[in-house]
């Protein structure tokens, strides 16, 4: 199986549609991509982007209540709390039985701030799919895509590719990766005011179809296409009406690729911290929300499953697996170990599943004791002994719980 890129093969993979790209089209590209690296150089990601469209939130939207008795020791919290301001987050909420018992803030960030996902969006797209089948808009993730996109129908590999595939990295998709060159498939496929065009009809597959774990964010993206031609709505307005409206979450904005184009699905999704959180409560309650299952029965079950290929990643989620120091994003046979995440010990409970993205953004979600724990913010210090570690706070917080109220019986998970 050919995994590796030859020097010959790196050099087709620049995309020839920029010769018949309108010259519009190409002068916002050549400017996105200049902000891009730029933003690098400074050590960021690309914080900001037009244009955007409203994703609508809630209309009676009211925040998760609190805690009127704590089932988490309140020294747990406080190390847990430290923990995360120390490492420049935005924001660090925990929710268990139904009730926030810690929403801490840091330096301008409010509740209502709009926080840049990153790749947090990714597990909203394996969500938003879950709500498609639900309605009978997919069938199954053993779909084939190219029901959806018929310009695939005649293509012997891209016709291989799968609903779930996209969801769980094994599209046979290039890997993610950086170039330097604006000319390069890797960025247009990104930032190109026509990227849906070109990852439809440029990326390449370089692997069979369900073969291999690699990860990219063009499988992603292409979950606004599937769903907006499964569905006929707007990717924008189905996760609004389908998803963040029923879950009484706030809402935000997304990227889109160009005016009344197609969203980044993969990356770009703006919304306050607590509907991450809110997102994060309803994988933990199986795709219930006060009693309305929106998810179908099974769908966060299949969620939470790894591949062979992969014993870590699920569909747009991680889970905890076999103990090793230290996880990675990248297939491993590509990742420097300088680039994997560290972890200092074993997640305390085995049913751990989390949405982790760009600059060690986490939604840890344990089921098992109905508990979400968030950290948003920028990139932890790095250096003089300085790492951060993906199991300080799920651990943190589960040695707290406080085991005398075990037996009580639980809250909704937005009762009031």
């Amino acid at each position: 199986m050919k995994t590796m890129l030859t020097a010959v093969s790196l050099i087709m993979l620049t995309s020839l549609s920029a010769l018949a790209a309108p010259p519009d089209d190409e002068a916002v590209y050549q400017a996105r991509f200049a902000q891009l690296f730029a933003s690098f150089r400074a050590g960021l990601g690309l914080e900001s982007y037009e244009p955007l469209e409203p994703v609508p939130g809630a209309s009676n939207h009211q925040p998760l209540r609190s805690a009127s008795h704590a089932s988490i020791d309140a020294s747990a919290l406080q190390r847990a709390r430290e923990y995360a301001a120390a490492n420049r987050s935005s924001a660090f909420l925990v929710w268990r039985d139904g009730v926030l018992e810690e929403s801490s803030y840091f330096g301008d960030t409010q509740a209502e701030t709009l926080l840049t996902s990153r790749s947090l969006a990714k597990p909203m797209t394996a969500i938003a799919i879950g709500r498609a089948i639900a309605l009978g808009k997919i069938r199954s993730l053993d779909q084939s895509v190219a029901e959806f996109i018929p310009e695939w129908r005649d293509d012997a590999r891209r016709r291989l590719i799968l609903v779930r595939h996209l969801l769980d990295m094994r599209s046979g998709f290039l890997p993610q990766a950086m170039s330097p060159d604006p000319t390069h498939i890797l960025n247009r496929a990104y930032l190109h005011p026509r990227h849906d065009e070109i990852i439809i009809r440029e990326y390449p597959v370089v692997d069979a179809p369900g073969s291999r774990y690699e990860y990219n964010n063009a499988a992603s993206e292409l979950v606004a296409v599937l769903i907006e031609r499964a569905t006929g709505r707007r990717y924008a307005e189905f996760i609004s009406s389908e998803v963040l409206q029923p879950i009484g979450a706030p809402g935000g904005n997304v990227w889109v690729n160009r005016p009344g184009g197609v969203a980044h699905a993969g990356c770009c999704l703006m919304l306050p911290a607590e509907a991450w959180m809110r997102l994060g409560i309803l994988l933990a309650t199986d795709g219930i929300w006060q009693g309305r299952r929106l998810l179908p029965a099974g769908y966060v079950a299949a969620m939470r499953t790894p591949t062979r290929e992969n014993p870590y990643y699920g569909l747009g989620v991680y889970v905890a697996g076999e103990y090793t120091p230290r996880r990675g994003f990248a297939h491993p046979e590509r990742e420097a170990d300088s680039r994997k995440v560290l972890h200092s010990e074993p997640y305390l409970t085995a049913d751990l599943i989390l949405f982790d993205g760009n600059a060690n953004q986490v939604v840890y979600i344990i089921p098992s004791e109905r508990l979400v724990i968030l950290r948003m913010g920028d990139n932890p210090p790095r250096g003089e002994g300085k790492e951060w570690d993906n199991t300080v706070l799920p651990n943190t917080v589960l040695r707290g719980i406080l085991r005398a109220r075990a037996g009580t019986a639980p809250n909704g998970p937005d009762s009031r």
